[in-house]
């Protein structure tokens, strides 16, 4: 089974990137659709992110909004909250795997948006980098209910910079094109994953 991490700068379309992987039959592991798993009333994460952060919980969830302002631009509650977080989806991302492996999937993706930033591309076969350019992605995240120019500076301060991860990638996918040149890509870079698959056996 060939692992693929799947990552991008916010706003430069890797949501979109990975439903199209989907839409190919690819199984897809949502790092963000899974913190909010654990975030929601009755998720794992919520008592002991309370416990860490007092206050930023709402209603029996975590509020991603006061989070956000307790951790952004702060290295040492970030790495607290990453504590927390981080072995509640290893856990997740297992179970992925193992139902994968069932359903004799040959390619998986990890969708993961700080998946260089963290190591973890050691952990896959491939990299895949979706990027546009900064004009387009600027754009698009001003275009996000509550974004403000100080938030965003804050969320790219975080990351690494597009061209660090474009240097880091075995593949790109640009979506600044439209739609279809980018479900392009997704197909030839699928067809170039399994070749290489089949050429191992």
């Amino acid at each position: 089974m060939i692992v693929v991490g799947l990552t991008g700068s916010i706003g430069m379309g890797k949501s979109t990137t990975a439903a199209m992987f989907a839409d190919a039959g690819v199984p897809i592991y949502d790092a963000d659709a899974e913190v909010r798993r654990l975030y929601e009333p009755g998720g794992a994460a919520v008592a002991p992110i309370e416990a860490a952060f007092p206050g930023v919980t709402a209603g029996g969830a975590v509020d991603r909004g006061r989070l956000g302002d307790r951790v952004l631009g702060d290295p040492a509650a970030l790495g607290r909250l990453n504590g927390i977080v981080w072995p509640l989806m290893a856990q997740a991302r297992a179970a992925f795997f193992q139902a994968a492996h069932a359903s004799g999937a040959d390619v998986v993706v990890l969708d993961i948006p700080l998946l260089l930033e963290t190591g973890g591309e050691r952990g896959v076969d491939a990299v895949v980098v979706v990027t546009a350019p900064a004009d387009v992605q600027r754009e698009r995240v001003m275009a996000r209910p509550g974004m403000t120019v100080a938030k965003l500076e804050a969320i790219l301060a975080a990351q690494m910079a597009d061209a660090d991860k474009r240097a880091r990638a075995h593949f790109v996918v640009d979506t600044s094109a439209g739609l279809e040149p980018a479900r392009r890509q997704v197909s030839d870079i699928l067809t170039t994953l399994r070749g290489r698959g089949e050429a191992g056996h």
